[in-house]
């Protein structure tokens, strides 16, 4: 039952591993941590996630806390939520943490919860500990699922409106895919609210998921939103809650390091923090107007980064897309799908200007199976034998903030233990196929040998 309690959240299956007297309990004992009186609660679209909602508040309210359900809402709404204030009982309060019930783009058995403490993401030594405290506890907690709602979306959507009012009868034609996930409650609102030409695909929140899997990262997801795409369209597509994007042409996919580098060129002396798995082209741009910041994986690592650096953006590849500029510093697909919209109401010639960055060429995620007792084990015999061996060409240097990151003359490899699943997570990129092809067979070769020792 520890691997529940994961890096960036607590993520299992309904029923199986996420039990009526567990929920309760995380509860509980979260909000024992939190300091102040009121904890903001949203779910996603999935079917156990009104079963989860009730259960959480009952161990938040027995915690002595109150529960401020904002319904149905996409992750972003839910992080807004701890930058405003919503009249309860007749007086102005903040909440002082949410929980966002959300399995994002896994299966739809699978559930979770997404925390902020104190308008900082709890993760890392905070849920281990946490899941330390809550599976060794005996409490029995009485149902109470008792809530006061606060209109979180209404404000949101208000929130919207107002700040992207410039964009309103914006001529660009869109097709939004939501898959029916939560994107579609504010996305549709907004555009609609705009006076935006835009077509919707899926917008209809159903937990069973019954177009295709709400995960923009992986093609054949896509198919549809590619098939709707007429010429000069734009095509957004997004994850079960709402915090990924995927930016498509009739052309090709941009990914979220390219869009990182068209909105921070319209930034003053950007600041921008990019996840160990960007494009060495979006470092390299970047630091031709500002500063890059090379960091970890993970939607909280970039959050808490942001915050120490106020850095104005980061960004990973998979589209979580994260604005400190003008904006709170989290990941929001539909914000951030209004800000590319801003690029093309200021001009901006969108695929042509990723046509014309340096041509890299770059490997998807390829996976090697390992265990969770091996994974970071491998890594550390990793950085060892890269000290010393000669089975790979020469090696500019060594980046080990998040596995191993092997820069060549003319690219680089990347292998990191993932911190949600039993796998080890490699990337490879280079100037020509041919030798991206070259660095991940060296790689891969020198991982086996590993492999086979350990």
């Amino acid at each position: 039952m520890y691997s529940i309690f994961r890096e960036y959240d607590i993520r299992g299956i309904f029923q199986k591993e996420l039990s009526e007297d567990l929920v309760k309990k995380i509860g509980y004992f979260l909000a024992k941590r939190v300091d102040g009186d009121y904890i903001a609660v949203g779910y996603d679209a999935r079917l156990s996630s009104p079963t989860l909602f009730a259960w959480l508040a009952s161990g938040i309210n027995h915690a002595g806390k109150r529960v401020l359900d904002m319904g149905m809402v996409p992750t972003g709404v839910n992080y807004f939520s701890n930058f405003v204030t919503f009249e309860v009982d007749g007086k102005e309060v903040m909440p002082a943490a949410s929980v966002m019930i959300t399995g994002s783009h896994n299966p739809p058995e699978y559930n979770g919860f997404k925390i902020t403490v104190d308008k900082a993401p709890f993760f890392g030594e905070q849920i281990y500990k946490l899941g330390e405290e809550v599976l060794q506890s005996h409490i029995t907690i009485p149902d109470n699922p008792d809530f006061t709602p606060i209109p979180a979306k209404e404000r949101y959507i208000e929130y919207m409106l107002q700040n992207f009012a410039h964009l309103r009868d914006l001529e660009q034609p869109i097709v939004a895919d939501c898959g029916n996930g939560v994107a579609g409650i504010v996305l549709e609102p907004i555009m609609g609210g705009l006076g935006l030409r835009y077509k919707g695909l899926y917008c209809e929140p159903d937990g069973r998921f019954p177009h295709h899997h709400p995960d923009p990262s992986v093609e054949e997801n896509l198919n549809d939103l590619k098939a709707a795409l007429k010429e000069g369209d734009l095509g957004f597509a997004y994850d079960g809650d709402g915090d990924r994007l995927a930016v498509l042409t009739p052309k090709r996919s941009i990914k979220g390091d390219e869009l990182a580098i068209l909105l921070a060129r319209r930034m003053e002396n950007p600041v921008v923090i990019g996840e160990v798995k960007c494009s060495q082209v979006m470092y390299d741009e970047i630091n031709k107007i500002g500063q890059a910041i090379m960091y970890k994986t993970g939607h909280s690592n970039l959050k808490q980064k942001i915050a120490q650096t106020n850095a104005h953006m980061a960004a990973e590849v998979s589209g979580h897309l994260f604005f400190n500029d003008r904006y709170f510093g989290f990941d929001d697909a539909i914000y951030a799908t209004l800000r590319v919209l801003e690029l093309v109401a200021k001009g901006v010639d969108i695929v042509a200007e990723v046509e014309a960055l340096p041509k890299v060429y770059n490997t998807p995620e390829l996976k090697v199976p390992t265990t969770e007792e091996q994974k970071f084990t491998i890594i550390e015999e990793l950085k060892k034998r890269l000290q010393t061996t000669k089975e790979l060409p020469t090696i500019k240097e060594i980046i080990d903030i998040d596995g191993v990151r092997i820069e060549f003359e003319d690219g680089w490899a990347l292998v990191r233990a993932s911190n949600t699943t039993p796998v080890l997570v490699t990337r490879f990129e280079a100037k020509t196929p041919q030798l991206a092809k070259y660095y991940e067979e060296a790689v891969m070769g020198l991982l086996k040998t590993i492999m086979e020792k350990i």
